[in-house]
């Protein structure tokens, strides 16, 4: 399903429909501020698999990455912040950044990969967070590429949805997207290092 939601005004009952088809296990692609993203429940170990599938990644090896509502919900999710990250993190998100953090035990086994760590984001785009403000959890977030290029990220929704409709349950068309991913930022030994420069500075 190609579901048009508005960019700046997500209407409610789209939502639902969205939090519905993510509480029943099912698959979405999503805007972020940067690049388009596909993403599933946390918790539901099946469907972040689909997506593993699709992705032709192996979560044991993997980076993978939650998008979060706010810096409270993210720090639900990985080892302390002390306070010198903690601004970091208040100075640039919501934004287009993942900071990498050694995972605690609330993160989901499945997610777990050899190095303990998990990627995490608060991205500011209206429908993202609108999403997981009613979901009330992180979801799953894995950026869009074409297959033939590894720098090539698909940015109209229409041609995603030709893409990807018969791998995920619904497709959000959120407005042309961007072909600029976001800025990694590795934390996780208490450094910061930014290991791949994309959309956004830090400040």
């Amino acid at each position: 399903m190609l579901l048009e939601i508005h960019p700046d005004n997500p209407d409610t009952r789209k939502i639902k429909q969205v939090i519905t088809t993510l509480e029943k296990g099912g698959i979405i692609v999503y805007p972020t501020d940067s690049v388009y993203g596909l993403g599933c429940d946390i918790l539901n170990q099946k469907a972040v698999g689909r997506i593993c599938k699709i992705k032709k990644i192996n979560p044991e090896k993997a980076n993978l990455t939650f998008i979060c509502k706010d810096i409270k919900q993210l720090s639900q999710y990985v080892y302390q912040i002390d306070n010198q990250l903690f601004k970091l993190l208040k100075n640039n998100l919501p934004g287009p950044f993942t900071f990498i953090f050694k995972a605690n035990k609330e993160v989901p086994r499945h997610f777990k990969n050899k190095r303990k760590t998990i990627g995490v984001r608060v991205p500011n785009n209206p429908i993202a967070l609108t999403i997981l403000e009613e979901l009330g959890r992180p979801i799953l977030s894995i950026s869009l590429k074409n297959d033939d290029a590894d720098d090539d990220f698909p940015v109209h929704p229409s041609l995603i949805y030709d893409d990807f409709q018969n791998l995920v349950d619904i497709v959000i068309d959120g407005g042309m997207g961007s072909d600029e991913p976001s800025t990694i930022v590795d934390c996780s030994d208490g450094e910061v290092e930014i290991i791949r420069e994309g959309k956004g500075v830090l400040v």
